[in-house]
């Protein structure tokens, strides 16, 4: 008796101390957030999607035939292999429902001057990999997704250094090289009429950043500087407008305007981030910004991860939600820095390369075949979707302040160009949060609450539908899940209809 007595006042003081605790924590005020809706920092000049290649097999490389070969793990990153056949148009069809569920409005579209020139003079225009190009811009151009068109290199032995393996040789003749692009894009403008190509870069991270690999070599070669030169006369010439964007340098290049002459040339500026994006990295996106801007270009950040989170091989982690949050963190930083469009590494992708950074399953790792069934990587393509899904493309980008540090709560509100408000938030920490939004300027609409953590999205079941809807009102009081990302928006989204393009 004694020990039945001693026991239930064990468990009254601890249920004492448990009310005590949650009474607390009830009593402590929600984060506030304020979001001026009539107040526009600056107008994206893009949107939010993911890299989408048609390039189809680097293999067998050949090295032996080289003095100086090409790296064999990864020559090409994992910028290649992920698109089955364009004959599999099952998959393809899945694979399209997928962008299109995931509203990509912002895409960068990944070629090699293989796809459409593999010898000099010889262009083809019925290659499988110009056939999956189509594939690629029809979506977008009955979607009115913009893209922006990536030669990511050349890989044609015709020129080709002697010695130097093409895919990382810069043009032995820059005027057919100019020349050959300046085709490609007449024909996919002129010929087949695509209204959707936006931009034009001509090589993937090229020397002049923390670091480059493809277009370094070569007997003499000339610089990088001399082709973007070489290209803007080409394309002037035969009245093509679509601007080159460049350097395309990575790793989060730091800024100095003093290397940069050669922008002249460009119409857009992008650069690439694969660290994470910290505080000190969103102040060289807004210094790199701000260099654009005041020259009347879009900056992009054309491609983002985070391979401090693991990468290399098979790695899993690219695929993780803790991936989606730092992915997420980068894009939260860079509305606040000034970026016009993300592109995301990557939609498709083979996932044995350089780690899993696929949205999609397009590939069997282990039998090295395409999949006839395509499914989204869940914690990898929710945890980008959240955000994807509610972006409209040339949305207004609200000030707004958070009563927070970064560390534990991240927030950036936008306004589409029809006046859809979306907020997105994101809860770094280990405890649901209660936030308080106020609402000033603009009067706003009904709200529908969206939100994703690593549990949520793993349940049994799940799809993402609003959870709940607020009416207009100029205070509201949301409670954050632990880790989680989540959308406040204007747009009333069921799990089966497809994201925002432009609203």
């Amino acid at each position: 008796m004694k020990r039945a007595k001693i026991f239930s006042q064990v468990v009254t003081i601890c249920f004492f101390l448990f009310i005590l605790a949650n009474c607390k924590t009830n009593k402590m005020e929600p984060v506030k957030i304020n979001i001026n809706t009539a107040e526009t920092l600056y107008q994206m000049k893009g949107g939010m999607g993911a890299s989408w290649h048609i390039i189809t097999d680097v293999f067998p490389l050949n090295n032996e035939k080289y003095k100086i070969p090409v790296r064999e793990t990864a020559p090409l990153g994992s910028g290649h292999g992920a698109m089955p056949p364009v004959t599999n148009t099952k998959a393809w069809g899945q694979i399209k429902d997928h962008a299109s569920w995931l509203g990509l409005n912002f895409l960068r579209v990944e070629l090699r001057q293989k796809s459409y020139l593999p010898e000099k003079d010889r262009f083809t225009w019925d290659s499988e990999e110009m056939l999956a190009l189509y594939n690629i811009l029809d979506w977008a151009e009955s979607t009115a997704a913009d893209v922006f068109l990536q030669q990511m290199v050349a890989d044609v032995e015709w020129n080709s250094f002697p010695g130097i393996h093409p895919l990382i040789s810069a043009p032995k003749d820059l005027d057919a090289w100019a020349n050959g692009i300046a085709t490609l894009l007449e024909y996919l403008t002129r010929e087949k009429k695509y209204s959707c190509i936006k931009y034009f870069c001509m090589t993937n991270e090229p020397p002049g950043g923390t670091w480059g690999y493809w277009w370094e070599y070569g007997e003499n070669p000339g610089t990088v500087e001399d082709a973007w030169a070489r290209l803007k006369i080409e394309l002037d010439n035969r009245g093509i407008t679509i601007p080159i964007s460049g350097p395309d340098w990575t790793d989060l290049p730091p800024f100095d305007e003093t290397k940069l002459a050669f922008t002249e040339n460009f119409g857009a500026i992008d650069i690439h981030s694969y660290q994470g994006v910290s505080a000190e990295g969103e102040e060289t996106l807004r210094k790199w910004a701000n260099f654009a801007h005041n020259q009347g270009k879009p900056f992009f950040l054309t491609e983002y991860g985070n391979m401090q989170l693991g990468w290399g091989g098979d790695n899993p982690n690219q695929k993780s939600f803790e991936a989606a949050l730092s992915n997420a963190s980068d894009v939260m930083r860079g509305l606040r820095a000034g970026v016009d469009g993300f592109n995301r590494w990557s939609f498709a992708n083979r996932g044995d390369m350089d780690g899993q950074w696929q949205l999609i399953q397009t590939f069997d790792r282990e039998k090295k075949v395409h999949l006839d069934e395509v499914k989204p990587e869940p914690e990898a393509y929710y945890g980008f979707g959240i955000i994807s899904r509610f972006l409209s493309k040339y949305s207004s980008v609200l000030k707004t302040n958070v009563a927070a540090p970064d560390s534990v709560l991240m927030c950036n509100a936008v306004k589409s160009p029809g006046g859809v408000i979306s907020v997105f938030l994101i809860n770094k920490s280990d405890n649901e949060l209660s936030v308080e939004l106020n609402f000033t300027g603009e009067q706003i609409g009904e709200l529908y609450l969206y939100q994703v953590n690593r549990e949520i999205i793993n349940a049994p079941v799940f799809h993402l539908n609003p959870v709940k809807k607020f009416k207009p009102k100029s205070k509201i009081t949301v409670v954050l899940p632990s880790k989680s990302i989540s959308t406040l928006s204007g747009n009333d989204l069921e799990n089966d209809e497809k994201g925002i393009v432009l609203n």
